[in-house]
């Protein structure tokens, strides 16, 4: 698997706070080893998108995550609102994660983060395009 990084995504993690920044790098960990184990996905891109790493793949559906001053208890990874992604996530995993409408999965900062079914979300992301069609995208 090619991984292609843009620097700038290494400036937004360096910016978060100390207790932030092993939350999100732990996130990133998460999505790249996921990466990594797909069988033909070829390239991976790390990139910003409204200022967030981001992540992206040909046959998937971006995945963005962020802390917000505003929630300054929790963060997030996003999905596109408009994927069967969230929807899916929730009928699988409705006791295991916090949702934010049909957009994000969220923790809060003492959260311990549900790594294999966290890992199985990302993995649906980053293969959308190729499951979509199927019931529970193959879940």
């Amino acid at each position: 698997m090619q991984f292609v990084s843009n620097p700038k995504v290494e400036d937004v993690f360096n910016n978060y706070p100390k207790t932030i920044k092993k939350h999100m790098l732990e996130l990133r960990t998460l999505v790249l080893e996921t990466a990594k184990k797909i069988n033909g996905l070829d390239d991976l891109e790390e990139t910003l998108k409204w200022g967030e790493p981001s992540y992206l793949t040909k046959h998937g559906s971006t995945i963005r995550m962020d802390w917000k001053e505003k929630n300054p208890n929790q963060y997030a990874i996003y999905f596109k609102c408009t994927s069967k992604l969230v929807p899916t996530f929730k009928t699988v995993y409705k006791d295991t994660f916090q949702f934010e409408g049909n957009r994000a999965i969220v923790f809060q900062l003492d959260d311990k983060i549900p790594k294999t079914e966290l890992k199985h979300c990302f993995l649906l992301a980053l293969t959308y395009h190729k499951v979509k069609h199927l019931p529970l995208l193959g879940a």
